[in-house]
């Protein structure tokens, strides 16, 4: 896992601790009984005021903190639709990266297409498996490889183009 990712999980869950021994039944419960013994009805309104402020203002940390704690868990997550869209994406990329490379054999990526099966990754991603850096960061390597291949293929041909028109 990521650094930040680590750091935002970790200010969550203690912003959450702090949030939820703050905000316990009894200390709520002993506020009330602390302002039931003001003497005057202005003490006792602007003390439930400030009271029923606090709790509001808890209630829209503890939903930013659940909205954190949500988005964290997005970046991993992937609907059934999603898989089946890496699947066709994933696919033609690799038989795009074939017709770059023909004499290049493929068969571990075959095997590799085989593993996009809805219930692989979703078992995958209940054990936290990170589909950016398993999937992604190779294909990105392999695609950028084959793009350098091809362009220096076409350079060196397009040089020898050259010398040949000088001489």
């Amino acid at each position: 896992m990521e650094d930040a990712v680590i750091t935002a999980i970790a200010t969550a869950g203690s912003q959450l601790a702090v949030l939820a021994a703050k905000g316990t039944a009894t200390q709520v419960s002993n506020r009330f009984q602390a302002i039931r013994q003001k003497k005057t009805h202005e003490e006792l309104c602007n003390s439930y005021e400030e009271l029923i402020n606090e709790l509001v203002a808890d209630r829209a940390q503890a939903i930013a903190i659940a909205q954190a704690y949500e988005s964290e868990l997005n970046r991993y997550e992937i609907t059934d639709e999603d898989i089946e869209h890496l699947q066709n994406t994933v696919g033609n990329a690799l038989d795009i990266l074939k017709s770059f490379s023909p004499d290049s054999d493929f068969s571990n990526f075959e095997r590799f297409k085989s593993l996009l099966s809805v219930d692989t990754l979703k078992a995958m991603q209940l054990l936290g498996f990170d589909y950016k850096k398993a999937i992604g960061d190779p294909l990105t390597e392999v695609c950028a490889e084959a793009i350098r291949v091809n362009l220096g293929q076409k350079k060196t041909t397009a040089n020898r183009n050259n010398q040949k028109k000088r001489n």
